[in-house]
């Protein structure tokens, strides 16, 4: 799968409510989702990763929450929020919904990429779902560290 990758610092933090969903199912009006994987640590730094390896094990699945609503949702009753976190990451997106294959596919491409700009690969892999201008759109962030 062709895709441009680029390098993307996120700034603030994108913040979701906690909720199970499944990360391949994503239909039209489901809102904006985000899921993160962990990468299998023996693929980290592979150049040739396993295929089925990827997008590694679900750690957790969220709906979107406006920012000015976090703090209701940390009441004791509320639903736990989690983040796509503020840092830097390796980035690409189609402006279609991708199917499971698809989404693999541009896993490994963000990480030998990633591989190739002698950076570190992070062991997350974040999947986004969005709708925007008429269209599902879907993201990948893989986080890195530069070396040393």
């Amino acid at each position: 799968m062709e895709a441009d990758i680029s390098r993307l610092t996120l700034i603030t933090p994108l913040f979701y409510t906690e909720e199970e969903a499944l990360p391949f199912e994503y239909k039209e009006g489901d809102g904006e989702k985000l899921f993160c994987f962990r990468v299998n640590e023996n693929q980290c730094m592979n150049f040739e990763p396993e295929k089925g390896q990827f997008p590694g094990n679900l750690i957790f699945s969220g709906r979107a929450v406006h920012a000015d609503r976090i703090m209701e949702c940390k009441t004791p009753d509320a639903k736990t929020i989690v983040e796509l976190p503020r840092g830097d990451y390796m980035f690409a997106q189609k402006r279609k919904k991708l199917n499971h294959e698809e989404i693999i596919a541009l896993a490994i491409e963000i990480h030998q990429e990633t591989l190739w700009q002698r950076l570190i690969p992070g062991k997350k892999l974040f999947l986004r779902y969005l709708y925007e201008d008429g269209k599902t759109v879907t993201q990948l962030y893989r986080p890195y560290n530069v070396r040393n």
